[in-house]
């Protein structure tokens, strides 16, 4: 149920991205959901079932080139978080978490 572009299920991003997703507190995890999907909520039938903006979308990771400092960004109409090519597995945890955190609240108005 997850499609990858510029990735496959065996490279190493997507293999630390899941050991990340797996050590996330629930909070964390909902906010992940939250900042690609624009719902806090797995539909009950599963990721099967996620809906985008025309019908049911699968949820996606797609490889952003360039500098591997940047933060993860996402495209909610499209299930989408756009993953840059982290070259090690703390960075993708802690930029990752930064990107969910620091982005949960939406947009503001001051």
């Amino acid at each position: 149920n997850i499609e990858h572009s510029g990735y496959t299920s065996s490279s190493p991003q997507i293999m630390w991205f899941w050991e990340v997703v797996a050590k996330l507190e629930k909070e964390d995890l909902a906010r992940l959901i939250m900042f690609v999907t624009g719902t806090s909520k797995v539909p009950l039938d599963g990721f099967a079932e996620l809906q985008g903006m025309n019908g049911t979308q699968k949820f996606q990771i797609h490889r952003v080139a360039g500098d591997s400092s940047r933060l993860p960004t996402a495209h909610t109409c499209f299930n989408q978080l756009d993953m840059p090519e982290y070259d090690t597995c703390e960075k993708l945890h802690k930029l990752l978490l930064v990107a969910i955190r620091e982005g949960s609240e939406g947009f503001g108005f001051g």
